[in-house]
Order: C-alpha cells, then structure tokens, then sequence
C-alpha cells in the first residue's frame, strides 16, 4: 500500500528537546531562504512537533522529526518555502487532530493545497492490499498532475521511509514496501529526472530484497576499489591530459555505479560479476554543449570506440530533460570503460531532474504549464482514464514506468520515448488516444510496414488514419505501452457489453414468443433486485455472454408456467433449417451486422460461414455467441440443449454487408513451376485475399492444400471458385467444411 511511514502511539509522551539536531540541520540547509521564510519554517516545525508530540517512530524517535528529515531531503533540491513547509506538515492532516482549515490559515492556501495532496491517502475499503496499493496509486496520479511538487514530497518521504526501514520489524513488511518502492517510486523518481532519489530507493529497495547479493556486490567492490584505485586514476589522469593538449579545461571525475544496476546488468545478461568490464562511469563536465561534442571528438580519436554503446542525449534530450552524451571506449589499460559529457548545468540537472528548474524556486508559479513537459504524466492520466479497475490501471502504469526505451520520431521531428519491443500502434497512441483508435496503417521511414513491427531507436514513423476506424481486438496481442493496452481494453469491453445487451435482449425475446408471450424489457424488472444487478442492461449483458441463463429466468418470472412437453420434443426432432425459415418470416432473427468479430460474436472455424449463408448461433458460457452454417456437423453436439441456439442472420434485410470475411477452400493443384504463383493470381484478380495456406499432402504430381480467402459473401466465394477451376493448373476446387 502506497503509504506515508505509520506512527504508532506511544504509552507515554517522550521528552521533546527544544532544538533537536534534526531541526538544526534542516535550517542549516536552508540558507537560500530569506529571514522572514526561515522563521515560517520554524514555525511549522513548532506546529508539526506540537500535533505529532503522543507519536514515536518504529525506531522510538519523535515521529515529528520523519517530516522534518524529509523537508531536508526537499532542501537539498533547493525548492521553495511552499515545498519545504508541505514536506514538514505532511502528515499533520492524516494523522493528528490538524485541519485543512487549520493549516491554510497559519500557512497559507498553496501550502494547505499540497498539503491535502501529499498526505496520506484515505483509507480504501478493498479485499486485498493490492486493491489498495492499486487505489492509492490512482490518487496519487492525481495528485500529483495538479501540481508536480506533490510527487517530490512524495518521493522524499519515501526516500526517508526507505532509510529507516529496517527499524520496522516484520521482514514481510519490509519487502512489500521495498518491492513496491521499486516498482513505483524507484521509476517515478527517474522520470522527473531525480536521479540521486531514484538511485538511492533503488540500492535500499535491493537490500532488503536481495540482501546476499546485495552484500556479495558490496564486497567484490570494496576489493576492487581497494585493488583497484591506480587504474581509475591512472584514468582519470590519461583523459586529463588528453583533453588539456586539446586546449579543453575540464572537471573529470570516476563514479562506481550503483549495486542494483550492477546486479540487474549480471541478471540481464547472465554474467558473473567478473564478467563485467564496466563498472565504472567516467563524467567529463565542461562549460558549454560545444566543449561537449569537441571532448567527444578527442576521445574518440584517442581510443577505439565500442560499438553500438554511444548516445547523444543532448542533441535528442530524455523526456524527463536528461542531457548528456554516452560513449564507451577502449580506454589506456584495453579496458571498456564508459564516458558521460555533459556540461555544469546538464550535471545538475542529472541528479536533481525537474526540481533543478522548477519554476517555484522564482515563486513564478507555472504548474500547469510545467506540467505539459511531462508527456509520461499524461499518458498516466489517460491510462487512469481508460481503465476501469485499480488493478489494471496499476499493471498498465508499470508497463509504461518500467521498461528500457527507444526513441522514435514523428515526420515533423518530435521525439517519442516508448519501451523495447514498442509497434506503430504504441507509438500512434503515445501521439493521443483518438490517432490510436483510427489508425489503419503506418510508414516506418517512409515504407508500409505491418502494424505488429517493432520499432528501433531513431525510426521515423508515420501514423495513417482514418475517422471511421476503430480498434481491434488483435491488437492487444502485440502492443507493448500500458496506455495502448488500457485503450484497446477500454474499447473492447464497452463494445462487448453493448453487444452482449444485444444478444441478450434478443435471446429473452425468443424465449417470450416461443412460449406465447408479448415482450416487454419492463417484464424483467423484477430480476434486476433478484440478481442484485444495478439494472436491466446487466440481466441482459450477463445473458448474452452466457454467464445467464435466459431459459431460467424465464422460468423464475413464470413460475407456474408449464411448456408443453411433446411440443418441446418435437423441437428437438424437427429439421434444423425449419426454425430459421420461420425466423426468416417473422423477422425474429438477431442480425449481426456491424458486430465486430472477436466479442461477442465469434465465427466458427469448423465451417467459416460467410454472409449469403443460412446460420444459426450457439451460445457458449462467457464468450456470447458462435455463429455456424445451418447444415455444419458440429451442431449436432448441441442437439440437446436448443435453449443454447439462437436465431441470427447477417444483416436485416435493408442492405447487403461489405464486410469481408474468410472462406475456406480444398484445392488440388499441379505441382509444377508457377501453380502456386497462378493460384494467388487468379484469386487476386477476382477480388480475394489470401489469409492463411495450409498443404495437407504433397506428391509427385499434386498437391493438397487448405486456403483461406477473404471474400464478401458466398456469391463472390463462388466467382473465386469458378475462376479457379477454369485454371489450368487447378484440379479441383471446393468449399472446406467441418475442418
């Protein structure tokens, strides 16, 4: 559960010093502050003493010095007072008998506004902690896309939680915070840029996860900083001299890299750490973005470069506003070492991201308009959109947080940051969710390709729509961004409901008029408390989808009702075509035009009806309804259960459907050079598309084979076959069944 660290109640109230060292510090830290601020901060450091004064720690300490130690964390970034007086009361309103009201009138709207947003979050009411964590998160999303100052509250005083919380006792405790910190928090801190939090949650997140390994890093490094300290000068000293006969000044530093990246590397690429060759980053800083690119032309003619390990993040920035060039080098020792160059600013925004240049450091005070940088938080939103349970609003965030990326471009040069594996799917929805929905195809560097491609860093990709286009369910299959897969669920599941409404209303009305009675949907209303639904659009969706018997609830609203028996046998017994021709008079029959295949409706792959032909549907538990020809030999399994059947027809009568569907044909052909390449000419030529080709059976002389074959309707099936067996090389031709 998304939380701030939970006081727990002391039995007596311990003794407060009156100027603890925990205050000390935070004041020392905040001398970029004016006087007048500096005594507000007092101020709220008085008031969160006084309200948290029967709160202790896991560790025994006055719970009131945990704000206080995430405002230091805050003053490290050197965010304004507003910032630093939310860190300090943050938990005031939550967790004391302190009001909204309260600290807005000591301290202001703004801050009581972030106050309410950081605090902790409302108790849920949900069967399992991850309903909870799933809700929480959601309001957090919220939050903190009303003002961004709310996620680095938020992320400090996770930060502060993770230093102390080995003083919490359960070991299950810890490591669902852990796991959850690196989950969320740990991908969070990196998309605003805070690479300093973000490394940190990272590495305390790992030790209580993975303490072994963890400690085992921990010891193979200490041994080689020991072992290995002449190299890394001797670096150090090679690049400064190289950079200095090239007339550059600049700062060169050696940064061992984290325990956790060390260890997801060893993961990823299934090495032992004495397999690794690069565990340390060199970081050249220098005054201007020209110095960077001339330190990155002097050390590239010093040293063999490694390929395919160099990028430019400043001329293509990060969305989160990273900058800087990454190379990696033979160095002087024929060691891979890797080179980071960047200029002073770029340095400081690598670690401190988003607060290094918020606009509240000047009290100019632009959260919206910040707020459009951040092309990740809005994608969030429209995922926190889109999705209707906690659950998998919670999956599809992950999704999108925690991948490695590509970086992509529109035709006008934007760059799109999406994760590996990413298709022009992702890519269209990234863009906004409306070109998502209507795109039919797309150009990779100006050339068609499949919309299930993978997309490869620099690719310029264009995205070709149109207004009438809507998703398909296909595409799930292969998209990879949370946000496409909230989008296309979204779209499926109120295109199944309203379908499967259909199919129900239509089922009812069947039962109704077979048992002699007039329909009406207020008939029904009775079942909406029985069943406890929320109203008649559910009965009929539950019925539809099979998850609802129509026959039972008829039987539940007639109770005295008696079908008569031999009329019920002689259903059973009568030829299967003669309902549908009664249907057909009557116009009883449930067209499926304009159902989108994949829902609520599925086509049977045992005989592939096609429009023009007579069809019947079989209602299948949780999936709606299978539609199959009238004389296909499958139906004879569901003989015994004619409440399942369901008269359907493919349109109503006004209009033939365009939609295209697959027919299935046998065919014989000679096997010589060119059969196969005349087969495919001669269905092109005739309006047909080949979806699918099977061979059964090769000889010396001919070959057997199954081929699918979109086509409108039987007649224009019918035109493919003709022209086929008017084809020299065809030997025969006809329509599968049963296959």
């Amino acid at each position: 559960m998304l939380q701030s660290a939970t006081p727990e109640t002391g039995t007596k109230t311990p003794a407060i010093p009156t100027v603890p060292e925990v205050e000390r510090a935070l004041l020392d830290k905040l001398t970029y502050l004016a006087a007048a601020d500096l005594a507000t901060v007092e101020k709220a450091i008085a008031y969160a003493r006084l309200k948290h004064a029967a709160q202790t720690r896991s560790s025994g300490e006055p719970y009131y010095t945990h704000p206080v130690e995430v405002a230091g964390i805050i003053a490290d970034m050197n965010l304004d007072l507003a910032t630093i007086l939310t860190a300090i009361l943050h938990d005031t309103v939550e967790d004391t008998d302190a009001t909204l009201e309260d600290v807005e009138k000591n301290f202001g709207a703004d801050v009581a506004q972030l106050v309410d947003g950081v605090s902790k979050l409302s108790k849920i009411e949900s069967k399992t902690v991850e309903g909870k964590q799933a809700e929480n998160f959601r309001k957090l999303v919220l939050a903190m896309s009303e003002d961004i100052r709310v996620l680095l509250v938020k992320l400090a005083d996770r930060l502060h939680n993770m230093r102390t919380l080995h003083h919490v006792p359960k070991i299950e405790k810890r490591q669902r915070i852990a796991a959850e910190t690196l989950e969320i928090y740990a991908p969070l801190a990196e998309r605003v840029g805070v690479h300093a939090i973000k490394e940190e949650l990272e590495d305390l997140s790992f030790g209580h996860l993975k303490p072994e390994a963890r400690e085992s890093i921990t010891a193979r490094l200490s041994f080689l900083r020991s072992e290995g300290t002449d190299v890394v000068d001797d670096i150090i000293q090679h690049l400064t001299k190289i950079l200095k006969d090239a007339g550059i000044n600049a700062d060169i530093s050696g940064r061992e890299k984290t325990r956790y990246s060390i260890w997801k590397k060893m993961q990823r690429k299934n090495v032992a750490f004495e397999q690794l060759s690069d565990i340390m980053a060199f970081r050249v800083v220098v005054g201007t973005v020209a110095e960077c690119y001339h330190v990155l032309g002097v050390i590239h003619s010093a040293f063999p470069t490694v390929p395919g390990r160099f990028k430019d993040y400043i001329s293509t920035p990060k969305p989160n506003g990273y900058k800087s060039i990454h190379t990696t080098v033979l160095g002087p020792h024929n060691q891979r070492i890797e080179i980071q160059i960047r200029t002073k600013e770029m340095h400081e925004e690598a670690d401190l991201g988003v607060a290094a240049h918020w606009a509240y450091k000047s009290g100019k005070g632009a959260a919206a308009e910040d707020l459009k940088k951040f092309r990740w938080l809005r994608d969030l939103l429209d995922i926190l959109d889109a999705d209707k349970k906690p659950e998998d609003f919670l999956e599809n965030t992950k999704l999108s947080l925690f991948q490695d990326m590509v970086y992509c471009f529109t035709p006008k040069g934007d760059v799109i940051e999406l994760p590996n594996g990413a298709t022009p799917i992702d890519f269209a929805y990234s863009i906004h969710s409306n070109v998502g929905d209507r795109t039919v195809s797309a150009k990779i560097n100006g050339r068609i390709a499949p919309l299930n491609s993978k997309l490869a860093n620099g690719d310029q990709v264009e995205i070709l729509t149109q207004k009438n286009q809507t998703p398909s369910p296909t595409w799930e299959r292969f998209v990879v961004t949370g946000k496409a897969k909230s989008a296309i669920r979204r779209f499926i599941r109120i295109q199944q409901r309203d379908q499967y409404i259909q199919l129900g209303r239509a089922m009812m009305q069947k039962i109704f008029k077979a048992e002699g009675y007039d329909y009406i949907d207020k008939a029904l209303q009775p079942i909406v408390g029985q069943f406890k639904t929320e109203n008649l659009d559910d009965v009929f969706a539950g019925i539809g989808q099979g998850n609802l018997a129509a026959r039972e609830i008829f039987k539940i609203l007639f109770p005295s009702h008696r079908s008569d028996t031999a009329a019920a046998q002689q259903k059973k017994i009568q030829p299967l075509a003669d309902p549908f021709d009664k249907a057909k008079k009557s116009g009883a029959a449930l067209p499926i035009k304009g159902l989108i295949p994949g829902m609520a409706v599925h086509y049977a792959r045992c005989c592939h009806p096609l429009p023009g032909d007579r069809i019947v549907g079989i209602v299948t538990t949780g999936k709606g309804v299978t539609v199959h020809t009238i004389d296909c030999e499958t139906l004879e399994t569901f003989a015994d259960t004619p409440e399942r059947w369901l008269d359907v027809s493919w349109n109503d009568g006004s209009e033939q459907t365009k939609e295209i569907q697959v027919g299935r044909l046998n065919i014989t052909i000679t096997n010589e050079p060119g059969s196969l390449a005349n087969l495919s000419t001669v269905i092109a030529k005739n309006g047909g598309n080949i979806t699918n080709l099977k061979i059964t059976n090769r000889s010396t002389d001919f070959w057997d084979m199954f081929v699918d074959v979109g086509v409108a309707d039987t007649k224009h099936l019918s035109n493919v076959m003709a022209a086929l067996r008017a084809t020299a090389c065809v030997l025969s031709v006809e329509r599968a069944r049963g296959r």
